[in-house]
């Protein structure tokens, strides 16, 4: 009998089952949606009666059309002086476009400002002491920092699981990742976090083998696959942050709210501390909820939708916003870039409300760190504007959602429509100059015809814009001022004007530059350049500043040329486009200024620029920054993807475990990137040959393909030195 239990004690026991990365699905139908054609008796009817602010779109809308009116009146009067040539036309048609763009920011923004005043709109329900529904947080991410993104998923699960009401919620970071090493990466941090908290504890882990229609497409994969065991979803992006009170106050909305498709936050930047970053997150913190609460007062239930830190109803986006393709090859056409927009005018379409709780605390995002970052993002970001040009005319819509649609295709035509400006203005002057005056025009008259321009009218013009064009900065400021706990945080009332006023020269500064720079991506589109979709970097280091010449030479260039030559033709056409040369002339150094985190952390230590999210910092950041220097210190994203594998034989079987099934290869159809890939793991003899050797792509084959795999497995190690 003891040898038999001697036996029994020594037969070692079998390995521990793989606890599957993702649950089991429950799969949701996501048709796709006609732009063509709609009946509204596919419009469901509001289970309650909404009011419509009809007074405050009025106001905000009537307001901006009287006030363009009175710019065009004057300009009219200052190139009207004597009989109107083409050129002054043309001046004035591109003026009242432009003026009619910041007409509208300011008239909402006064409508902003009252509600803030009234403060009515910030007061908000208790946190829930109970929900009913089940609610899946989902982060997508493409070529991220796992240490930052799964540092993230950590903070917001112990925030919302400190609510006591963690039970209904599940967690699910959705990778498009096309590196090799970053996809691994995001495995090791996956595993590391779930042994960390254990099974019980709903995170979740998928990575798709193709980024089809990319965000879009991810999300919709999740929706289609396992949404239906959701009542809703809180879409977050890889920079997001969300505390756990936000979040179960966004699911008791959701329930208490039974028309509501999609309610959206307005996330504040955080953890930034370059010049530029820091200047916007100052901006956003300042400024941005006065804008959002205009927006929200007349916008009401017929909002609009960022694409993150925002609650959705699952079953009615699965349903209603399933993205068709756009006729025709990108840039204008194929798959829809900004989706968000087009996802809430659909919502809206099908009779389900998009509305904002712009007072919302606890919702969080960061920013691009320097001026040529946020230029690549704004790349992007112009391409699925402009292609709302072939959505805005979609049967159906609500006339609010053409208006969305409306102002972010113009927020990029307005660059070049102020390029054009100045273009005219310049050839005003160097024709009034330099051009010969008609004598002997068609009509008679008894003096010669030349431009001529009323410069007291001018004058008053010029400053009518820049009132109307700061009106909504100086909003911002006074209702912080007027706030003493967020005045007392960002360093008191001499602080913050003094913050506000280096914010507005250094924005003035650098939209010379984004005019040109968003000029030329117009231009680029519209001759049919696809931007593609690059990573978004999100540290806080600066860029080479050989890279920083390349990408500004030709602004200083144009800057330098610009200058000169406005000083030959006329001194006052110098001084009149000072603010638009230096801006130019001084890109270079203003680029390199923006990215460096020492300018930021200066303006810091002066107490410059902060925001109470600084000062007062909540306790989901600083636990999100703890979480990801504790994963960063794993080095899990600056390790080869291929040696961790080798290295880790039970990690390698949960990489399989995580792969979807095999695909069986028809006859004929041949991979280039997988014949190469595995030509070169025959000819290689140590794991060393292979990494050398794999190009990414072959390096991403060998990855999804699990015979592949175990061959490059079986190579030997590299020989120890020595």
């Amino acid at each position: 009998m003891d040898a038999v239990r001697r036996i029994e004690f020594e037969t070692p026991s079998p390995p521990a089952p793989i606890i599957p990365a993702m649950p089991a699905e429950a799969p949701l139908a996501m048709p796709e949606q006609s732009l063509s054609s709609w009946s509204r008796a596919e419009e469901r009817r509001p289970l309650r009666v909404y009011g419509v602010p009809w007074v405050t779109r009025v106001a905000v809308f009537g307001g901006a059309a009287l006030l363009t009116a009175y710019g065009a009146y004057e300009m009219y009067q200052v190139v009207s002086v004597s009989r109107t040539t083409v050129l002054q036309w043309l001046l004035l048609i591109l003026f009242t476009i432009n003026f009619s763009w910041i007409a509208l920011a300011f008239t909402s923004a006064v409508v902003g400002f009252i509600e803030i005043l009234r403060g009515t709109s910030c007061a908000l329900p208790p946190p829930p002491r109970t929900l009913n529904t089940r609610t899946a947080i989902v982060m997508p991410v493409y070529n991220e920092s796992s240490a930052r993104t799964f540092a993230a998923i950590e903070a917001i699960r112990e925030s919302i699981e400190a609510t006591g009401l963690g039970a209904h919620f599940d967690y699910f970071v959705l990778s498009d990742s096309t590196n090799a090493d970053a996809w691994i990466a995001e495995e090791r941090a996956f595993l590391a976090l779930r042994e960390k908290l254990g099974p019980q504890a709903r995170i979740f882990y998928r990575h798709r083998p193709k980024n089809h229609h990319r965000k879009s497409g991810n999300i919709a994969d999740f929706v289609t696959r396992w949404g239906g065991a959701y009542e809703h979803m809180i879409v977050l992006d890889a920079d997001s942050l969300m505390t756990g009170e936000c979040i179960v106050r966004l699911a008791a909305a959701m329930e208490a709210d039974p028309d509501a498709g999609i309610i959206q936050t307005l996330p504040l930047i955080v953890n930034r501390n370059t010049l530029f970053a820091r200047a916007q997150q100052f901006a956003a913190r300042v400024y941005g909820p006065v804008i959002a609460s205009g927006l929200s007062a007349w916008m009401g239930r017929d909002g609009n939708y960022w694409g993150h830190n925002a609650i959705i109803r699952t079953r009615a986006f699965a349903a209603h916003c399933g993205l068709p393709n756009l006729p025709g090859k990108p840039p204008l056409g194929g798959h829809i870039l900004s989706h968000d927009f087009v996802e809430a005018a659909l919502m809206r379409r099908a009779g389900w409300a998009v509305y904002m709780l712009p007072h919302l605390p606890g919702s969080y995002e960061e920013s691009p760190p320097s001026l040529i970052d946020v230029a690549a993002r704004d790349r992007r970001w112009c391409q699925g504007n402009l292609q709302h040009m072939r959505v805005i005319g979609a049967r159906g819509l609500k006339l609010a959602s053409r208006q969305h649609f409306a102002t972010g295709i113009m927020s990029y035509l307005a660059s070049p429509f102020w390029l054009f400006q100045l273009i005219v203005g310049i050839a005003l002057v160097l024709q009034t100059t330099y051009i010969r005056p008609e004598y002997f025009s068609r009509e008679f008259t008894l003096f010669p015809v030349w431009p001529r321009f009323d410069p007291e009218r001018a004058l008053a013009l010029f400053g009518l814009t820049m009132g109307v064009l700061l009106a909504p900065k100086a909003f911002g400021l006074v209702a912080t001022l007027l706030d003493g706990p967020a005045r007392r945080a960002c360093g008191g009332a001499m602080r913050l004007i003094a913050s506000a006023l280096l914010e507005t020269i250094f924005s003035a500064l650098i939209a010379p530059i984004l005019m040109v720079i968003q000029s030329g991506s117009v231009f680029q589109i519209l001759l049919g350049r696809d931007t593609g979709w690059q990573p978004q970097r999100r540290d806080d280091g600066s860029i080479p500043p050989r890279d920083i010449v390349r990408r500004h030479r030709w602004h200083t260039l144009l800057g330098v040329v610009t200058g000169v030559s406005a000083f030959m033709i006329a001194t006052s056409l110098f001084l009149w486009m000072s603010p638009t040369i230096i801006g130019l002339v001084l890109a270079i150094p203003l680029s390199w200024l923006s990215g460096q985190l020492a300018a930021g952390l200066a303006l810091k230590r002066l107490g410059l620029l902060l925001t109470p999210e600084e000062t007062q910092p909540p306790p989901i950041i600083g636990r999100a920054n703890a979480l990801q220097r504790e994963n960063a210190a794993r080095g899990f994203d600056d390790a080869d993807g291929l040696r961790a594998l080798f290295a880790d034989p039970s990690l390698r079987e949960s990489h399989e475990a995580m792969l979807p099934p095999a695909v069986p290869r028809r006859r004929g159809d041949i991979d280039p990137d997988r014949v190469l890939a595995q030509a070169k793991i025959m000819e290689a003899e140590t794991i060393e040959d292979a990494v050398r050797w794999l190009r990414p792509r072959e390096r991403l084959v060998v990855l999804h393909d699990r015979g592949l795999l175990n061959l490059a497995m079986r190579l030997r190690p590299e020989p120890a030195a020595g």
